[in-house]
């Protein structure tokens, strides 16, 4: 009983400890101020851009349906959550602009893609 306890304790200990990982590409200072410049703009651009989600959402959703009722309401409830990941992750964009990390949503701006439904990935180091 005693060894058993003394492994599982041995085993959570070296759990605790996160496991390096090796990045794909060497941050030189270039990378890093070119990527919290990016991550700034972004940030603040997402921000204050974050509602164009919902109309960008109802435009794709009423065409991808035949009812227009449906599209209309399906755009609007994504449209909803889009708005606050894409105002969410400018924030977080914007508050962790000092990590050398590629920004959030993908599209990065609203504008870049108005047809494609947006996608957010955290804190990618290459894209």
């Amino acid at each position: 009983m005693r060894a058993s306890v003394r492994f599982a304790l041995m085993l959570s200990m070296l759990l605790l400890f996160p496991f390096q990982t090796k990045a794909n590409e060497k941050i030189t200072a270039d990378i890093y101020f070119n990527r919290a410049g990016v991550k700034i703009l972004s940030g603040v651009t997402n921000v204050a851009t974050g509602w164009l989600e919902l109309p960008k959402n109802i435009v794709i959703w009423r065409q991808k349906e035949k009812n227009s009722f449906v599209g209309f309401t399906e755009g609007m409830l994504r449209g909803i959550v889009h708005t606050a990941s894409r105002t969410g992750s400018g924030a977080l964009d914007l508050a962790t602009f000092w990590l050398p990390t590629v920004p959030s949503p993908d599209p990065l701006y609203i504008w870049d893609d108005l047809y494609e439904e947006s996608r957010y990935y955290a804190f990618r180091t290459s894209e």
